[in-house]
């Protein structure tokens, strides 16, 4: 039998400040849209912008909640998990996110972001 693997790593920009919210069984969720750049093969070109939705879970998300700010650098590692619905007008939809196993706090390029007192910090 061979081994699979679904591992996403990401390095970017929050593009919004993360909001707290609880499932129905009172489990803590945050969904953060990241920003990463790639540069175009055409050097004069500029680069482009990938949106990425990662969602965080139980104390993972209470703590990306409580430090992580629009424009802040983080690093996230997880799996790629796709899901598909029926839209009110029929329409099939899908979107893929990253559920985050790691994420590691690192604060804003000027140095100003609010992150915990010991530095970065994966949770």
């Amino acid at each position: 039998m061979s081994r699979t693997i679904n591992r996403v790593e990401l390095l970017g920009r929050v593009g919004a400040d993360p909001e707290l919210r609880t499932t129905q069984n009172g489990t803590a969720v945050v969904q953060l849209r990241l920003a990463t750049d790639r540069r175009s093969r055409d050097e004069s070109a500029e680069s482009q912008t990938d949106w990425h939705t990662v969602v965080c879970w139980d104390k993972q998300a209470e703590a990306v909640a409580q430090y992580v700010r629009k424009g802040e650098r983080v690093y996230v590692s997880g799996r790629l998990n796709q899901h598909s619905w029926e839209a009110d007008s029929g329409e099939r939809r899908s979107r893929a996110e990253v559920h985050a196993h790691e994420v590691i706090f690192l604060g804003s390029s000027s140095g100003n972001g609010s992150r915990p007192a010991d530095g970065d910090q994966p949770f």
